[in-house]
């Protein structure tokens, strides 16, 4: 868990980013990519090499996807629109938990911790995911992106909901597994918790200025106390 920053204050308050933290949505963004690919008339990739692309952005994904010579600003546009509209109308088919992430929500309320959500995705999308693969009341909000509310990394994005849960930044660890997290978590005041299970590697999150990084959810009880 070492990292330079430490952030040391009991908490009561987690937000969560979603995609690649609380939910593995590989196999499900893979074949987006991989039907928008074909659709244009492009050779898919196997899944096992995509998945070095993920975590970057749709657009990023879909330059790394297409053939090289194929690398047109057009064609990244169109393949990365269809890719994000296909998992956005499929999101669920393969998608899951990361294991053991349940069981720490769940464990979270039974210590009165407030868990929240906060998540580029469009808030739709974003509340079919988390409704299907958690528990009624796993999380006192949920916060998609591309709304009134702003995106990440606008640190307004995080005071917005803290506000509506009656938590400030010092309460509060901000989990995620990409710089844009750490990025967050830092400018709005919350200790920056990178996730390694996710699209980032350990010295990618540390560099990007995480307090701490955890490698299994049951970690976190050591940063909560």
């Amino acid at each position: 868990m070492r990292g330079e920053l430490r952030c040391n204050m009991r908490y009561s308050c987690v937000i969560f980013d979603c995609d690649g933290t609380l939910v593995d949505k590989r196999e499900d963004i893979a074949a987006a990519m991989s039907q928008a690919l074909t659709l244009h008339g492009f050779p898919s990739v196997p899944l096992e090499n995509m998945e070095a692309m993920m975590g970057r952005g749709i657009k990023k994904f879909a330059h790394l996807a297409l053939p090289e010579e194929a690398r047109t600003e057009q064609n990244v546009q169109t393949v990365a629109t269809d890719a994000q509209r296909i998992y956005f109308e499929n999101p669920l088919v393969k998608s899951k938990p990361y294991p053991g992430i349940a069981e720490m929500i769940a464990q979270m309320k039974t210590k009165k911790i407030k868990t929240a959500v906060l998540s580029n995705k469009p808030e739709e999308v974003l509340h079919r995911v988390t409704g299907s693969l958690f528990a009624p009341g796993s999380f006192d909000v949920v916060r998609g992106g591309l709304s009134e509310h702003g995106q990440k990394p606008d640190p307004s994005f995080v005071w917005e909901l803290l506000v509506d849960i009656d938590r400030s930044p010092r309460d509060t660890i901000f989990a995620g597994d990409s710089e844009t997290d750490m990025e967050t978590a830092r400018s709005a005041g919350c200790c920056p918790l990178g996730i390694s299970w996710g699209f980032r590697t350990r010295e990618e999150l540390e560099a990007a200025g995480a307090a701490y990084v955890i490698d299994s959810p049951k970690e976190i009880w050591e940063i909560i106390r």
